[in-house]
């Protein structure tokens, strides 16, 4: 007979709580953006993010630019916006945000890039990825490959010059990173040094010990989680694709993918997305560092202008991008 799963603890950090009771008072009673149609959801989400993109860092340069697109992926001209700190080393990281693989921007991730930024010494690469559901699977991920490629092969145009190419991505944002290595390895192409994924959501599978657990929240719930996917990937046949679940991917694609830090929050639905991705990349005689921050929410990297745990997991992350590109071997 096999043990019932130990439950993961629900006690929220003081500050974590402390930070979403004023969240609460400021805004009032929330409203599900994934309730409306898309677009309202979208504006609604938007405007939400503002408060966590206050008092953006200073950077050396902040520009946009577009990579054009990809006839050969079936890719779409996409808006890229680069942050470079100052004296940033050669290399860049490609960050693909989150929001459900049809919510926020480049814009509502701004500080969190920033940060990121500056704890790794290199630019920050934020794609501008075709959303759901008017874009549904694999428009993004087409979108990011595509990137990905111009982070690899015209680097100066992406503010990468000669180093490394990390990838990097929270929530939906780490998946899509995740399956555009896959996509690229599958294809023998070049592909990145290393890679930052932050609460990712590695299938759709909502019978999870995290998902289970953590069903209502607080913060994203698995109700969300359903309706983000049937945005994404309505058809429950083609979520078994890894390019869609990566967690599905073969042991020879998952054994070929560069080193990665695994970063998940302590109170998420996504939390056993992490930990089961960790324990299958273990199975095959990998060690990734897997950081789980106890008491946080997730999405808790947006909150860093007022959330001291924010910024020490962005200073976490920034010190495992610079393990990646000043140890790799030549």
């Amino acid at each position: 007979m096999t043990a019932a799963p130990k439950p993961f603890s629900s006690r929220l950090a003081p500050e974590m709580q402390r930070l979403l009771q004023v969240v609460a008072d400021d805004s009032g009673p929330p409203v599900d953006p994934t309730t409306l149609p898309a677009s309202e959801g979208r504006s609604l989400s938007e405007q939400a993010n503002l408060r966590w993109n206050r008092d953006l860092p200073d950077m050396a340069s902040v520009t946009d630019i577009v990579v054009p697109a990809d006839r050969t992926l079936g890719s779409a001209d996409c808006r890229v916006r680069i942050m470079s700190p100052h004296r940033a080393s050669d290399g860049a990281i490609l960050f693909v945000h989150g929001g459900g693989f049809a919510f926020c921007s480049p814009q509502t991730h701004e500080r969190c890039a920033r940060l990121l930024a500056i704890e790794s010494g290199l630019s920050v690469v934020v794609p501008d990825y075709r959303l759901a559901p008017e874009h549904p699977y694999p428009a993004g991920l087409m979108d990011v490959i595509a990137t990905l490629r111009a982070c690899l092969w015209a680097p100066q145009s992406t503010g990468a010059l000669k180093g490394d190419i990390l990838v990097a991505g929270d929530s939906a944002g780490a998946n899509l990173a995740l399956a555009a290595l896959i996509h690229e390895h599958r294809e023998g192409r070049q592909t990145a040094a290393g890679a930052l994924l932050f609460y990712g959501v590695y299938a759709a599978d909502f019978e999870t010990p995290s998902y289970r657990q953590f069903v209502d929240g607080p913060g994203l719930t698995t109700g969300k989680m359903q309706r983000y996917w049937d945005w994404y990937v309505q058809d429950s046949n083609r979520r078994l694709d890894p390019l869609v679940s990566p967690v599905r991917a073969s042991d020879d694609a998952l054994l070929a993918l560069p080193p990665l830090y695994l970063m998940a929050a302590g109170i998420d639905p996504l939390l056993s997305d992490s930990l089961h991705l960790a324990a299958r990349l273990q199975s095959l005689g990998r060690s990734e560092r897997v950081d789980v921050v106890p008491g946080v929410v997730h999405g808790f990297l947006q909150m860093s202008s007022e959330l001291i745990a924010a910024r020490q997991a962005l200073a976490d992350a920034g010190s495992a991008a610079r393990r990646m590109t000043t140890n790799r071997q030549p």
